[in-house]
């Protein structure tokens, strides 16, 4: 017996030592994955001086344009000498540029978000309810072209985009975006999980198409819908070669295009605008955390 026990408090101490070590291995990780938000957030309280004798050398260059080999270290700061908000005062009142692409961010990604998941529950319907050779083929298709990158369609975009016309406008950006496969893959994954008996004893009683769909359908997928939509709007918050190819206008681009830019110029505004450019994905993921969770681990079926 005595044995047994020393076996077993020498088997728990074993545990407890691995259980500390994964604990600080992940806690270690999860600072230095932290480190530049957090940097980021504490340097947008730093005077101009501050910044720019911290972090001026990064951005040298010649009179030309050209860019100068420094051999200075950069200074990282995570805690100014002096708390100011001068940055957000520059940014929010006195250079309305930003907010204005601040503002054709929102104006691309909302209405791609809302359009492209109306588009892709009605279609995702289509493709789970029924099954042909002509729907699989479709579907196919759907999968080769959610597998392309962006770089291979940008080409075909701006030549459409050139031939009706519209490009330079927001419907260059708006129109592929509705239109695309990602959604509509996803969502077909997610409501073949339906079992279909349910959807087969609604027809049973009597419930037309229309009412399966919006009774039945749409909330037992909730939570595949919501973890969706936070995926499209990360990934339209975050888009760059679009508006740069198809976007002639540089009024028209969005804040992930104009940030690239400000280096070149007023740096010190480089970290409050990055905070206010973090603030809409931060707030979405903080809220939508759940659904995320749950429409990744859903496995199909009806909770009790």
């Amino acid at each position: 017996m005595n044995m047994l026990q020393k076996m077993y408090r020498k088997k728990r101490r074993i545990d407890n030592l691995k259980t500390a070590l994964v604990t600080i291995a992940a806690f270690a990780f999860a600072i230095i994955f932290l480190m530049p938000i957090i940097l980021t957030i504490t340097n947008s309280f730093m005077s101009s001086s501050e910044i720019n004798a911290n972090y001026g050398s990064i951005f040298a260059t010649t009179q030309k344009g050209g860019k100068i080999f420094i051999s200075k270290t950069v200074n990282l700061k995570f805690i100014p000498d002096m708390v100011t908000f001068a940055q957000y005062f520059t940014v929010l009142f006195k250079s309305p540029q930003y907010l204005l692409k601040f503002w054709n961010s929102i104006i691309y990604v909302v209405p791609i978000v809302g359009i492209q998941l109306g588009i892709a529950t009605l279609a995702a319907y289509g493709f789970s309810r029924y099954d042909s050779r002509v729907k699989r083929a479709i579907f196919f298709a759907y999968i080769i072209m959610m597998l392309m990158p962006y770089q291979v369609t940008l080409v075909p975009n701006f030549l459409v985009s050139k031939a009706i016309g519209i490009y330079g406008t927001r419907w260059s950006i708006w129109l592929p975006g509705f239109f695309s496969p990602f959604a509509v893959y996803l969502l077909t994954k997610f409501m073949r999980r339906i079992p279909t008996e349910v959807l087969e004893a609604a027809s049973i009683d009597g419930a037309d198409e229309w009412y399966i769909f919006s009774r039945i359908n749409m909330p037992l997928c909730k939570g595949g819908i919501a973890s969706i939509a936070i995926l499209v709007f990360f990934d339209y918050w975050n888009m760059v070669e679009q508006p740069l190819i198809l976007l002639g206008d540089p009024d028209l681009h969005p804040l992930s295009v104009f940030l690239s830019k400000i280096n070149t110029g007023e740096i010190s505004l480089a970290f409050a605008v990055a905070v206010i450019y973090l603030v809409p994905p931060l707030l979405i993921f903080l809220y939508g955390e759940d659904y995320l969770v749950e429409g990744i681990s859903y496995q199909g079926g009806i909770k009790g």
